[in-house]
């Protein structure tokens, strides 16, 4: 496995993890009668994601976060598969089941989210204790926030680790990504609708993201990140600004694409590559997500291969191999 100078080259931090129930309906029409192909239950979460992608390309990576007492079994199961190292804080209750319902006619996923297991204050001082006590190089922090944390607890935590010397990745939306965005984060990673509905404007034309991106770049993050899809991502840091876009794949299922996405973006840096090179990895990393049901990846080999089908350009250029 790769080492760094840290106990772990990352750390992920999942407060509202889900145990994934991705029904496969062809055809899926709500209102109407449907019939799913296939069913498979895993366990899910973006932190959890990102710990199982990273982990597949192999760095050494603790995971932390909530999970509810009563149904640990196959999140126990994936981190002893991976290799990651179980650092959940157990609190009581079950975690929440989080439904996809994946239609490969349309290549479209609907997510029903529950709300997920209620943590407590005290429950929250557990797990700051825990984060500090994790020597890592990056740490991600990822997914939405359950009842009972206060949706500035990203704001907070990202202050708490960067004061530890720590580089932090932020994937989240809403009030939680609101109230963040000026407490340091090295990287933000919003899709185009979330990073619409932070600024209370339309982004949507290459020029409006770039300056929308780099408007949070002159707030404190280093590099911000905006997926589109199928469209490609733009790569936006105070300097440079790179949009990725892939080849047309096969989509198995849209669930941990973005996850898939932030694993590529810290593996970029922990590997010292460029932003177009990241820009390339990153994309390949969500490629291999939608390519299949689940969080992973087949083989470093593979993903190294897909990052050189990826294109680029520069903003205001045309695409470019």
């Amino acid at each position: 496995m790769m080492k760094t100078d840290s106990q772990y080259d990352v750390a992920t931090v999942t407060l509202n993890p889900a145990i994934d129930l991705t029904m496969t309906v062809p055809g899926f029409a709500a209102g109407g009668v449907n019939r799913a192909v296939q069913t498979l239950t895993h366990a899910g979460g973006k932190g959890v994601n990102v710990a199982a992608v990273l982990a597949d390309y192999g760095f050494w990576v603790a995971a932390t976060g909530f999970l509810g007492r009563e149904n640990t079994g196959l999140f126990d199961g994936l981190f002893e598969r991976r290799g990651i190292d179980n650092k959940f804080v157990r609190i009581p209750g079950a975690t929440r089941t989080g439904i996809k319902i994946v239609d490969p006619n349309t290549g479209q996923t609907t997510d029903i989210n529950l709300p997920g297991q209620e943590a407590t204050s005290a429950d929250m001082e557990i797990l700051r204790q825990q984060m500090r006590s994790l020597d890592s190089e990056w740490v991600v922090l990822a997914g939405s926030v359950p009842p009972g944390v206060p949706a500035g607890v990203y704001r907070d935590l990202v202050v708490m680790l960067k004061q530890q010397g720590r580089r932090v990745a932020l994937d989240t939306s809403g009030d939680p990504l609101q109230l963040a965005i000026d407490s340091g984060a090295d990287v933000l990673k919003p899709n185009v609708a979330e990073l619409s509905d932070l600024l209370g404007e339309p982004v949507a034309t290459a020029d409006q993201i770039v300056r929308a991106a780099r408007s949070l770049v002159r707030r404190g993050a280093k590099l911000v990140v905006v997926s589109q899809g199928a469209a490609g991502a733009w790569f936006v840091s105070d300097d440079e600004a790179v949009l990725a876009k892939p080849p047309a794949v096969e989509v198995a299922s849209t669930v941990g694409a973005g996850d898939a996405m932030v694993a590529g973006i810290v593996a970029a840096h922990l590997d010292e590559l460029d932003l177009g090179d990241c820009a390339r990895l990153a994309t390949a990393f969500s490629l291999e997500a939608v390519g299949r049901v689940g969080a992973g990846l087949a083989s470093r080999a593979n993903t190294l291969k897909l990052a050189e089908t990826v294109q680029l350009a520069r903003a205001g250029e045309a695409i470019c191999i």
